[in-house]
């Protein structure tokens, strides 16, 4: 019931910027928590930040101090702004969102995944 709809993404040069965002739409469901992970070509998806409903962020190593993630409850919306980003961020980025159905049934749903590419 939750559709996961990303926007941002695109090619951007090392020392750049961007901001990705993504916005849940549908009906009967509450959102826990939102975050992003990144796949790059022969590597493990990994998390990138999540943010809690109550604010609550974690980082990966590779991107703390670098990138920040915020959220917009009222319009369910996740962004991460990018920054100092690094030929070794480039990657498929992929919104997560912890969603609760009408039902009370919990699950994980994913975006379609948006391309970040970052030349050296």
């Amino acid at each position: 019931q939750v559709q996961l709809v990303e926007s941002g993404g695109g090619l951007v040069q090392a020392g750049g910027s961007l901001r990705l965002s993504c916005a849940a739409s549908g009906s009967a469901f509450s959102i826990n928590a939102m975050g992003w992970y990144r796949q790059a070509p022969g590597k493990q998806r990994e998390l990138v930040a999540i943010i809690t409903i109550g604010g609550s962020t974690n980082y990966a190593d590779s991107v703390k101090g670098r990138f920040t993630i915020s959220r917009d409850n009222a319009k369910n919306t996740v962004y991460l702004q990018m920054n100092s980003l690094e030929a070794e961020d480039t990657a498929v980025y992929s919104c997560y969102a912890y969603v609760r159905s009408s039902t009370g049934g919990t699950y994980p749903s994913w975006g379609q995944g948006t391309q970040v590419t970052v030349s050296s």
